[in-house]
């Protein structure tokens, strides 16, 4: 099994590629062991490695996010247990709810539905596909008051261009195309 990795517009986060899907459908976050408890016998596997602060499960990758060593000391542990939890054939998920960590509710004002409704197409469309490329993930959390809020997970979480990107991409594109959208901002 070869896995290629990518480096990603944050410095202390590493996009892992094991040439398999990770997760067919939607993604899963943790910040930290207790969040990934029972519900990943990978990221569980992830956090214990010194150093690892987060896990993220795209599509296709892994994203790792560290603190404390340099990438050349970490890299060859996180490498070799994504390889042997791969090659032993394990989920990557245990099923408990259905190993998704529960999303919070979304918010918007009652008769907002079809702004809210454009704003979730671009960003499936045209946000979250290049996100993704850079190891992370964009979501939907809330519409008020021309103000929509956001949801950072993997690489984009505590990413230094995040602000950046947020306020002249994303806003941007959705002031284009939504002209009630006044602001955008992370959760």
């Amino acid at each position: 099994m070869f896995i290629q990795t990518e480096s990603t517009p944050n410095p202390a986060t590493l996009k892992f590629l094991p040439g398999k899907v990770v997760m067919d459908q939607g993604t899963a976050d943790y910040r930290n062991a207790e969040e990934a408890g029972e519900a990943s016998p990978l990221a569980g596997k992830l956090f214990g490695i010194p150093g690892v602060t987060g896990v993220f499960f795209g599509y296709d990758f892994i994203t790792i996010s560290k603190d404390g060593p340099e990438w050349q000391h970490l890299k060859p542990a996180v490498l070799g247990t994504i390889m042997e939890h791969f090659m032993s054939g394990a989920p990557i998920m245990s099923g408990a709810n259905d190993g998704m960590p529960v999303a919070d509710e979304e918010f918007f004002e009652a008769g907002d539905e079809t702004i809210v409704a454009t704003i979730k197409e671009l960003l499936e469309t045209r946000v979250r596909p290049a996100v993704a490329q850079d190891g992370g993930d964009i979501t939907f959390r809330g519409f008020s008051d021309g103000k929509v809020f956001l949801h950072m997970k993997g690489a984009c979480a505590g990413c230094p261009s995040s602000t950046a990107t947020l306020k002249h991409g994303i806003q941007n594109l959705l002031q284009h195309f939504v002209p009630e959208v006044r602001e955008v901002e992370a959760v």
